[in-house]
């Protein structure tokens, strides 16, 4: 099957109110093609599930700071004031997590997981109006799942299938999230035919994915 789709058919598929997950790490595996063509439509009321928020003018940022996001699920917003700003000024929702804790709980919900006990943020504001269980004499926070309504993707290389390849550490977080949304959708450097990869080298196998468009070239002058 070709999972191969223009920018356009992808998009529609993005609702108002969705939560979506965003794979990268300061923007380091981030689908910068998709977020910028995210700005530019009217889907918005977002709850965004990254790592982190960018920067205000680069990656995951871009939705904070054209007010597509309401909620914000991440485990640190510091490369960008304005996700801060937004914060106090009480125009967005921020809930921290410890990063750890934020990827196992995406893991857990793509592995089918009921949840996970961790003694990360025991005795901190991380275990308010949380499970506190005892384990041989320790204290553990029960932390549940995360998954998301569709997740946003960058693959270094893909095939038509939707078999990927990452590039070094912009592999992070997008492996995870490719199995914990319901709707994956991949922005790729490269497209290739089904076949043509090396199984050795593929991180994401097809059934994972649901939509792969190509990364757009820009053609403005250096």
């Amino acid at each position: 099957m070709n999972k191969v789709v223009t920018m356009e058919e992808a998009l529609s598929r993005i609702r108002c109110g969705h939560s979506v997950m965003v794979g990268g790490f300061m923007t380091v595996g981030t689908p910068e093609g998709i977020v910028d063509a995210l700005v530019d439509t009217d889907i918005g009321d977002l709850t965004l599930i990254s790592n982190d928020t960018g920067f205000a003018d680069r990656g995951v940022g871009k939705l904070v700071s054209c007010n597509k996001i309401r909620k914000v699920v991440t485990s640190h917003i510091g490369t960008n004031r304005e996700t801060g700003n937004k914060m106090n000024a009480g125009e967005i929702e921020v809930e921290l997590i410890p990063q750890g804790t934020l990827v196992e709980q995406i893991r857990c919900a793509g592995a089918g997981l009921g949840g996970f006990l961790t003694p990360t943020g025991v005795g901190t504001i991380v275990e308010k109006n949380k499970q506190i269980l005892e384990v041989e004499g320790k204290k553990f926070i029960l932390e549940h799942p995360i998954g998301a309504d569709v997740a946003l993707l960058k693959a270094h290389k893909a095939d038509t299938s939707g078999n990927l390849v990452y590039r070094r550490a912009a592999r992070n977080f997008n492996p995870l999230m490719a199995m914990a949304a319901d709707l994956v959708i991949v922005e790729a450097d490269e497209i290739v035919e089904a076949g043509e990869l090396d199984p050795d080298e593929v991180m994401t196998p097809c059934i994972f994915v649901d939509l792969v468009v190509r990364k757009e070239v820009s053609h403005e002058p250096a």
